[in-house]
This record gives structure tokens, C-alpha cells and sequence, in this order.
């Protein structure tokens, strides 16, 4: 049995965040050969299922890595079979520290994101990220769990993220890891998930050898991925230090099925791409 964990944006989905016909096409023949898709994504859960949906992904063998790995969701089983929350004092304190720096941060319920306020960034975020919105000055007045992430962002300046990150390095310290998805979006989880880590978890509860999974992405946040997996493949239309954390860089980007392509070569023995 393979298992294949795949980003979504950038990677799995084309430039209209669709997965296309040659794609999923592959995606059907891979799961019917006995293997297990995960898709792998900074996206809270019910937005990963939006996808899988869109996409006719019904079959078995499917699985969520969601909030950048903090949760583990089997389809078939339907429920969490592994979850790193954020303490909600952790909540507390990231959100008086993006707000010294004037910085848009947000959080999430079970099936809606968290914002202090109906905002700029939370209205382009949810363009693409289709979940209910819940607006509390208060992080954690809306939260009786702690959530399995945050994200801070900024549409326009990437160096006030960069600035914020530096301000909360020394308290983030063996607490959270601060990544990036994008030059807009700053995501901070738990330390212990991250999507390496994810996948090493699945490998585990499967019983497969790492050497028996592939990762592919296009991202910061996909490097611990990519790393932890037998073979990492980055996609060519991802940034320079993506590409040296692969093992294999595809031929075609994102819009051009690269990922289906590389990996029928791949699963057919052909190294050489």
C-alpha cells in the first residue's frame, strides 16, 4: 500500500481550485489499486471535505490532514483519529501580540472561523475558504476548546507578518511553529503537529513504511512534509527553498496536472523526471 499526502492550493487544485479531469482520473486509479489518498492542507476541516466533494472523491481510503496537521480525519470512519489543540492561553496571548502590531488574526470553532472583527482580511480569506464567520472582539469568548490553529494576515505587506513573527519568536520556543502557506497568511499551531509530523502519525496508524509515502506540495508550510516522506516531490511553480527540500520537482505546475503526471511516473518506475 502507498499513501499519497497532497497539498491542495498550488498543488492538487489547478489555478481555478478545481481538481481537474486528468487529475482526478488518476486520483480514482490510485485509490482503486488499494492505496490512500490524505489531503494535506492549512484549511480547517469542513473546507477540505468542500473540496473532496467537489472533486467526486467518494471513495474509501480517503483521509484529512487539516489546520497544517493538527487534526487527522478518517473519512471512512468519519471522525478524528488524532488532534494538537492550542492551549486558549495561547490564543489569548498571540492575539494581544498581533494586536500591538496592528495585525489581522483569526482562529477557528469546529465548523467556522473566528475573527475579532468583520475585517478586510477575513472577507478575502473566505473568497476562497467557504466556512461560517463568527466575529468576537475576544478570541476566546467564542471558543470552549482550544483550537487547533491561527492565522495571521496581511493582504499587502508581507514584512508586518515577518515583523510579528520576530516579536513572538522567543515565547514561541517549543510552544507553536510559525509558517507560512503564503506571503499573506502566517499560520501558528502546536509544535508537535505541523504536516510532517501529520504524515509520520498516518504512516504509523496504517502501518506503513515512510519509505511507502509520497508528499507533495508547494509551500513553507509543506517543507516538514516533504522532508518526513520517502519521496517529496515539489512543484515546479514552487518557491527555491520548496524545490531543495524535494526529492523530485515536477515537470508541469499546478494547472497542467504536474502532480498526476510525476506520480504515474513515479508509481511505474520511472526515477528519472
Amino acid at each position: 500500500m502507498k499513501l499519497l499526502f497532497t497539498d491542495l492550493d498550488g498543488t492538487l487544485l489547478n489555478n481555478e481550485s478545481l481538481v481537474s479531469a486528468d487529475t482526478k482520473a488518476f486520483l480514482d486509479e490510485f485509490l482503486a489499486a488499494g492505496n490512500k489518498l490524505i489531503l494535506s492542507s492549512g484549511r480547517p476541516t469542513d473546507s477540505v471535505l468542500e473540496v473532496k466533494e467537489n472533486a467526486g472523491l467518494h471513495q474509501s481510503g480517503i483521509l484529512l490532514s487539516c489546520y497544517n496537521g493538527a487534526q487527522i480525519y478518517d473519512c471512512d470512519s468519519r471522525r478524528t483519529i488524532m488532534a494538537k489543540r492550542l492551549p486558549l492561553s495561547y490564543v489569548s496571548y498571540l492575539q494581544k501580540q498581533a494586536e500591538k502590531q496592528h495585525l489581522h488574526i483569526q482562529t477557528y470553532q469546529e465548523n467556522a472561523v473566528v475573527s475579532p472583527a468583520d475585517d478586510e482580511e477575513i472577507r478575502f480569506y473566505r473568497t476562497k475558504i467557504h466556512v461560517p464567520l463568527v466575529v468576537s472582539p475576544v478570541l476566546t469568548d467564542a471558543l470552549t476548546d482550544g483550537p487547533y490553529k491561527m492565522l495571521a494576515a496581511d493582504l499587502f505587506d508581507h514584512n508586518r507578518l515577518e515583523a510579528f513573527r520576530l516579536a513572538i519568536s522567543d515565547w514561541a520556543q517549543g510552544k507553536i511553529q510559525t509558517i507560512y502557506s503564503n506571503d499573506r497568511y502566517l499560520e501558528l499551531f502546536r509544535q508537535d503537529a505541523g504536516k510532517g509530523n501529520a504524515l509520520r502519525f498516518v504512516c504509523g496508524h496504517f502501518g506503513v513504511a515512510l519509505s511507502d509515502a509520497y508528499a507533495a506540495g508547494d509551500a513553507e508550510n509543506d517543507i516538514s512534509m516533504l522532508q518526513a516522506a520517502g519521496t517529496g516531490i515539489a512543484m515546479c511553480n514552487a518557491p527555491d527553498q520548496v524545490k531543495q527540500a524535494a526529492d523530485i520537482i515536477t515537470q508541469s505546475d499546478n494547472d497542467k496536472d504536474g502532480l498526476a503526471e510525476t506520480m504515474r511516473r513515479l508509481l511505474s518506475g520511472q526515477t528519472s523526471i
